[in-house]
């Protein structure tokens, strides 16, 4: 009888000395995932600041401010334009071919 009762408490000891463990690891788990999703939210919100942020930089007005500030662009106006003719030769030769294209 004995015997059977330093075996029950053999066995007692080792399914609560693994219960402890097992609820020590799990709290440790749901400590990680918490974190993991903590840091998941950051993350998120980080990302649509971001989008936020790269729609406002793309506007077409600060990248006309940007062009005349940074680069010294300036608009085009017929009085800076400088239009290219094409020289007589290759208008000649260019001709045959749109003609013969649209019959």
């Amino acid at each position: 009888m004995t015997r059977v009762n330093v075996l029950l408490l053999l066995a007692l000891l080792v399914s609560s000395i693994y219960l402890v463990r097992i609820s020590y690891e799990s709290r440790r788990l749901f400590a990680a995932l918490d974190k993991a999703q903590s840091e998941e939210r950051a993350l998120d919100n980080d990302n649509e600041r971001l989008k936020t942020e790269l729609r406002s930089q793309a506007t077409p007005l600060r990248v006309e401010r940007a062009a005349r500030d940074r680069l010294s662009m300036r608009t085009a106006t017929p009085a800076v334009t400088q239009y290219v003719e094409l020289p007589a030769a290759a208008a000649a030769a260019s001709q045959p071919a749109s003609q013969g294209a649209s019959r």
